[in-house]
């Protein structure tokens, strides 16, 4: 359970950029309609692979998706889609360049239409984190109730990628659920954002 000098999660291990995940990010609030776009197709692009995976590759995704901004994301033609199947420094599906593509112009409307998407996501927790007190990693689910109707309603809505899978594991990156372990250092201190 200690990596270091403070109590944690176990599954980042000793990898510095892990940790510094683990300690900085994870389980933090997020409600910026952008960073939270990121994040979706970030933990889309994750499907079948390690966080740590994406993770590392992430300053390269920021580059080559144009810094996430879906205004732009969402006007890529088939020649940025080729560009991007070219790019070593990313995952190279095809589907999820085009979910990414596809999520943008849904979350575009959100934005135009509703009163946005980060507001659209925390509703599904009325507007505060559910705090989780798991004690162990076999405690903590792959999905709830709560990631399979969020993940509905998204692909309602038209987005991509967004199993319930998907969604708890993005639920928990951005603060929406905290579930660092109870022993971990980071509960108590993501409880009190």
């Amino acid at each position: 359970m200690s990596n270091g000098a403070r109590p944690r999660c176990p599954w980042p291990g000793t990898d510095p950029l892990y940790v510094a995940y683990h300690d900085e990010e994870w389980g933090v609030p997020e409600y910026d309609d952008r960073a939270l776009y990121e994040k979706l197709i970030l933990d889309g692009f994750q499907a079948g692979l390690a966080w740590i995976t994406i993770l590392r590759k992430r300053d390269a995704f920021r580059d080559a998706f144009d810094g996430f901004e879906p205004e732009k994301i969402a006007r890529y033609t088939p020649k940025k889609v080729e560009a991007l199947m070219g790019d070593a420094r990313i995952v190279r599906n095809r589907l999820k360049i085009e979910g990414a593509i596809r999520s943008a112009q849904v979350w575009l409307d959100m934005m135009e239409t509703s009163p946005g998407f980060s507001a659209f996501l925390w509703d599904f927790v009325d507007g505060k984190p559910v705090v989780n007190r798991f004690k162990t990693m076999r405690d903590v689910p792959a999905e709830t109730p709560l990631s399979r109707a969020m993940s509905k309603e998204l692909k309602a809505r038209g987005f991509k990628f967004c199993g319930p899978t998907i969604i708890y594991a993005f639920m928990q990156a951005t603060g929406l659920v905290n579930d660092h372990l109870t022993s971990c250092h980071r509960h108590k201190e993501c409880a009190a954002l």
